[in-house]
This record gives structure tokens, C-alpha cells and sequence, in this order.
């Protein structure tokens, strides 16, 4: 497939622009989702679209994954470093769905829990419910959430070849590299996602253009 390089805040004014241009944009809620491994840093380019939004007259909320992991006691059952389970098992895809991205369906509440479980402590945040207004954007970030049937308006993935996911991925989170390997297999999150960016060097990006 045909790849574009693009500057990073290129990247940023273009993503902006799409979410923009999304249907429905200014009056109904989006939820959009910036998919990639840890290694990729995808809260950053979330962070990134908050203040190009607003321009755009559109108020954003920003929800990291990592704020809906399921308890210690279920993503550790098989071991502290096993890869499947990290697949399948660490995201807690009904808590997201009933706290996050139900709500912002049209004619939903717009009640949102920003986050749920602190990933370190294993506590409840206790976090406040905020209020998206109707023609806001969700801005959703985080590691395998393509190939969920998550309802989302826009998904952008942010691909790392294996090299580059190895060699960015500290040592002591190594283990979780054969997670992403069946997730490339598997999901193939770079035709799955509507936008995909190769970032095996975040300050010289590039578009993937879609088939």
C-alpha cells in the first residue's frame, strides 16, 4: 500500500480535519480511538487532537484504556507474564462499552466514567462522572482495541514493524511482544483500523493510504 510521510503536526491538523468531517460531527457524540502498543505512545497523539479540536468547535474527553483493566486477580490468574492473557483477557471490554462508549450513542446520557481501575494500585479511581456535551469527541487510547466490535466513528492505528516494537518496548515489558505479534496475525489492526500511521519513528510519521 502507498505510504505518505507526514510531519507530525501535519499528522495532528489532518486527524483533526477527519474527525471534523466525520458525519454527524457538531451535533452528535464521536468516539474515536487511537490504537497502538505501548511502545507507540498513543495517548500522546490523543493528547495532541485535544486543543486542534476545540478550534474545530469541538470539546473533547480524553479516556485512557488503561483505566478499564480488569482486576489483578484475572489478569494475573495465569502468571504475571503471559502474553494470551494480555491478549484476551486484560482489557475489560464491557466495563468500557457500559461506561464510556454506550452512553455517547445517540440519544444516550452522555455520562461518562473516565476511568475505572488504577492499572498500578488495582483500586477503583472513583473518578467523578463527566458529562460529553452533544458534539463532543471521544478521544479513546490505548493497545488492542481494534477487532472488538467496540462502536466507534473513527479508529486510527499506529503501526510499529516488529523491529521497531522491540527495540522501543523497555525490557521488562518484552513479554508482551507475542501478544502484538497475534494481534498483526490475527486482527491485522493496519486493514482493520479506518487510519493507519506507521510510527516506527514518531518524528517522521507516515499515512498508510487505505486499499
Amino acid at each position: 500500500m502507498p505510504i505518505r510521510p507526514i510531519s507530525p503536526d501535519r499528522l495532528v491538523e489532518l486527524l483533526a480535519d477527519r474527525i471534523a468531517a466525520l458525519p454527524g460531527a457538531g451535533d452528535r457524540r464521536l468516539r474515536v480511538a487511537v490504537d497502538g502498543a505501548p511502545a507507540a505512545r498513543p495517548g500522546e497523539l490523543a493528547d495532541a487532537l485535544v486543543e486542534p479540536l476545540r478550534l474545530r468547535g469541538l470539546p473533547t474527553l480524553r479516556v485512557p484504556a488503561a483505566g478499564f483493566l480488569r482486576p489483578a486477580s484475572v489478569r494475573l490468574e495465569y502468571g504475571k507474564q503471559d502474553a494470551d492473557a494480555y491478549h484476551d483477557l486484560w482489557l475489560d471490554d464491557g466495563a468500557l462499552l457500559r461506561e464510556v462508549l454506550d452512553p455517547l450513542e445517540p440519544g444516550g446520557s452522555g455520562r461518562v466514567l473516565p476511568s475505572l481501575r488504577d492499572p498500578v494500585t488495582d483500586r477503583a479511581t472513583r473518578a467523578p462522572y463527566t458529562e460529553l456535551p452533544p458534539g463532543g469527541v471521544l478521544l479513546l487510547d490505548g493497545a488492542l482495541l481494534l477487532g472488538r466490535w467496540l462502536p466507534l466513528e473513527l479508529t486510527v492505528h499506529l503501526a510499529l514493524s516488529p523491529a521497531a516494537l522491540e527495540r522501543r518496548t523497555p525490557p521488562e515489558d518484552r513479554w508482551t511482544l507475542p501478544a502484538f505479534a497475534r494481534y498483526a496475525t490475527e486482527t491485522v489492526p493496519a486493514e482493520a483500523a479506518d487510519l493507519t500511521v506507521r510510527f516506527d519513528d514518531p518524528r517522521h510519521p507516515a499515512l498508510v493510504a487505505q486499499p
